[in-house]
């Protein structure tokens, strides 16, 4: 996981952190706490995003999904290509699927996501050759700090269930 070029791991470590911020962002409307952030190849930050399925009664309010928007929206174009997106969690397979049709060039992802993840966990979609775009996929990065955000949103829930 860990980039070549010591000032690579430093933008990257940057990048996580402000999509920590974003899924931070998402803890403050009670939704799960996920946060993406996506990057031009030059370093600029093109779009954000957090969960906002239950806030904006969206099932595709998904992080990703928003980063995405806000960065097609700022480009004046749906395709993405060279950018990179820093999710906290492993994206779904809708995510995955707006990733492709964007052209995102990679995913960096903090945590992985058993149940629903697509980008190693439940399925390889990155690996898959049947797809005319590739999409590169780092994991790891940032992860303690993604994995206890997340545990205590559920803990958190889990106590005021009960």
């Amino acid at each position: 996981m860990v980039p070549e070029n010591p000032a690579d791991e430093n933008a990257d470590r940057s990048w996580m952190a402000e999509a920590l911020t974003e899924a931070r962002c998402a803890l403050k409307i009670d939704e799960i706490p996920v946060g993406a952030l996506l990057v031009s190849p030059d370093g600029r930050i093109l779009g954000r995003g957090h969960n906002q399925r239950l806030h904006a009664l969206d099932p595709t309010g998904h992080a990703e999904i928003i980063a995405l928007r806000d960065a097609a929206l700022r480009q004046k174009n749906y395709r993405l290509p060279g950018t990179t997106l820093y999710v906290t969690v492993e994206p779904c397979l809708m995510c995955f699927g707006a990733l492709l049709e964007a052209r995102v060039e990679t995913v960096v992802f903090g945590i992985r996501e058993p149940r629903w993840g697509v980008a190693g966990s439940l399925y390889d979609l990155q690996n898959d050759p049947r797809f005319p775009h590739r999409i590169r996929v780092r994991e790891g990065l940032l992860a303690e700090e993604c994995r206890a955000l997340i545990q205590s949103f559920f803990r958190t829930r889990r106590f005021r269930e009960n």
